[in-house]
């Protein structure tokens, strides 16, 4: 036999869920007398066969043919002589529910002026209430089945990034110019939200959106780019990391490498990169000086690369003469120095 519920109220609903159903599953027997106690910030809304009937606002009522007049034409005569029908209740909660969360789950893929195609994600917050108990039910919780907090929120969420999507793909901003328009996004998408919120019985009060990112490979690209504008003169530039590279390569010398022939091949390579820049530096020297091929500067000891980079020669030829005899050098370890007078000697000999 099915239970009489002679009783209809939701004592516990929490201020941050928006329905509770009244009874949680299937559908309720109610007879006409009952008590429905609906506390302030509540409605009441009589739900059946597919269809929000009634609605019962803040205060204690009493189920009546006069205050149910949708519900009282299915009505249907029990046991005892009274009067019972079948309905589910939800009690709707009218408060301003804030700070709700919304996020792109997956970037958004859109063409970009300067980077051809590029992927973003946005997040931000938005406040919501329930205008319209009635409409609310039929639309969202009856229509959909969905009637826990998250359940709206995901069905909510769903509609934003949909219309954020759009606005952002019309709107054809470079990614670069999107921070600075965050406020006019947010109020665009706010705009083109409230008359479909309003159709679901419900405000959006507020909406807005923090962020708006790039992946991390695009934000790469960003970086490199700043710092090439940053450098200026890239042939100075390459011709600055050679030489620091073949520091750093003449420091690592006496490391055990270079005997073992690692450090001999590494050097060569940097001693062809070095002598290509240098030989730049210098033909730029030649036109502005009128010097001779000679470099007007160098050190007075030299290591193999710092000799091959002076002769213009890979590291392999200056050390065969040095081994030749031809040229004078000093063996220290497994590296050689070799003076620049000697070098002088042996190219002017």
């Amino acid at each position: 036999m099915a239970r009489i519920i002679d009783v209809v109220e939701a004592p516990d609903q929490r201020r941050d869920q928006m329905v509770v159903r009244v009874p949680e599953v299937g559908s309720g027997d109610f007879r006409l007398g009952s008590a429905v106690n609906v506390r302030e910030s509540q409605a009441a809304v009589f739900y059946r066969d597919g269809k929000a009937m009634d609605v019962f606002r803040a205060g204690r009522h009493h189920i009546t043919t006069a205050n149910l007049p949708l519900l009282s034409s299915l009505l249907k005569l029990g046991t005892g002589g009274r009067d019972i029908f079948t309905a589910e209740v939800y009690f709707v909660n009218l408060v301003e529910f804030t700070d709700w969360k919304w996020g792109t789950p997956e970037p958004i893929t859109l063409r970009d002026a300067d980077f051809g195609i590029v992927r973003l994600r946005a997040f931000g917050n938005y406040s919501v209430q329930i205008t319209d108990p009635q409409l609310f039910v039929t639309k969202v919780v009856g229509t959909g089945g969905v009637y826990r907090t998250k359940e709206i929120q995901d069905f909510l969420r769903g509609m934003i990034i949909a219309r954020f999507t759009d606005i952002l793909g019309e709107a054809k901003i470079p990614a670069l110019d999107l921070p600075a328009l965050q406020d006019e996004i947010g109020a665009a998408v706010r705009a083109k939200l409230g008359d479909e919120f309003d159709a679901f019985g419900l405000a959006l009060k507020t909406f807005f959106l923090q962020n708006i990112s790039m992946p991390e490979e695009v934000q790469k690209a960003i970086d490199q780019r700043a710092s090439m504008g940053a450098i200026g003169d890239m042939q100075k530039f390459t011709q600055y990391q050679a030489a620091q590279a073949l520091r750093d390569a003449a420091q690592q010398e006496g490391s055990g490498l270079t005997g073992a022939g690692v450090g001999l091949g590494a050097g060569a390579g940097l001693g062809a990169v070095m002598g290509q820049a240098m030989g730049q530096a210098m033909q730029g020297g030649e036109q502005a000086e009128g010097q001779s091929d000679t470099p007007a500067t160098a050190p007075d000891i030299m290591t193999l690369s710092e000799a091959a980079a002076y002769m213009r020669v890979g590291e392999e030829d200056v050390l065969e003469v040095i081994k030749s005899g031809e040229l004078k050098a000093k063996k220290i370890g497994s590296s050689y120095r070799v003076s620049k007078q000697a070098i002088d000697d042996f190219l002017s000999g």
